[in-house]
């Protein structure tokens, strides 16, 4: 695989000697998955950026399911939008049934789809939360899926906002270590040693189902990590495939590397 960047010309991507059309082509042919230090929102931030983390997951590893966020965030948009067409009086409402059914349906099977990416992802996200010095580390879905009857049951308050206020689209995956959350209790290393382990995680099931060791990518992953962890980190990073780890400089990297490239300013070199 080669990507070339330029200020002059586009991008370029040639896997095995072809061109590569576009990135979605260059997506489906090569599975990479990604650690930049703004991907600690997936603990530290609200339930959105979990929601978001673990669709993502869901599109990967159940792949035939991919589309069921798109499909059931576009049924809240228009039952929405039907709402506020109702309280103002523009529409009845019979004109907002279809758009109930339609979130209700669709959001039950989004919360399963859900509940299956986790019982999948959360057994190996534990062991590798383990192996990387977070004990008892566990994931647990918060939310159940909506029923017509209760969506009726509160359409009045969803009239007042204009909203849905109920259903996936407001669920969490509350992430934990002996019973704490860490979003709310967990230090700056527990918080980036679990996120790694979801990525491990999800690079293990990637393997066992398609074979293909996924690339890794991890950009600062070991700051913030104790000298223990940064080892044993390391250590799992060698036994999963080729990985590209970046890092302020050779001391932050406590096993030697297999390839070692220093960067300045406009300057590449194997060190």
């Amino acid at each position: 695989m080669e990507v070339t960047l330029g200020l002059r010309e586009p991008k370029r991507a040639i896997l095995n000697g072809a061109a590569v059309r576009s990135a979605e082509q260059l997506r489906g042919e090569l599975t990479t998955l990604v650690f930049t230090p703004d991907r600690l929102a997936v603990v530290k931030s609200g339930p959105a950026a979990r929601r978001a983390y673990f669709d993502r997951t869901l599109g990967r590893v159940l792949p035939a399911r991919a589309d069921l966020p798109l499909r059931y965030g576009a049924a809240v948009g228009q039952r929405n939008a039907a709402l506020r067409r109702l309280a103002a009086g523009l529409s009845t409402a019979d004109s907002l049934e279809p758009w109930t059914l339609q979130v209700a349906e669709l959001g039950t099977e989004l919360v399963a789809a859900r509940r299956e990416v986790l019982e999948l992802v959360a057994p190996v996200f534990e062991e590798h939360a383990l192996e990387l010095g977070l004990e008892k580390a566990s994931l647990r879905y918060e939310g159940e899926p909506p029923a017509v009857r209760d969506l009726e049951a509160r359409l009045t308050r969803d009239l007042e906002r204009a909203a849905t206020g109920l259903g996936p689209h407001l669920h969490d995956v509350a992430m934990l270590a002996a019973d704490r959350e860490l979003r709310t209790f967990g230090s700056q290393g527990e918080q980036r040693t679990a996120v790694l382990a979801l990525l491990l995680a999800e690079a293990s099931l990637l393997a066992a189902r398609d074979g293909d060791v996924p690339l890794l990518l991890l950009d600062d992953a070991l700051s913030e990590l104790d000298a223990d962890r940064r080892r044993r980190l390391s250590r799992r990073l060698g036994m999963v495939g080729q990985t590209v780890v970046t890092a302020t400089g050779a001391e932050a990297l406590p096993l030697a590397p297999a390839q070692l490239v220093a960067v300045t300013p406009g300057h590449a070199r194997s060190a």
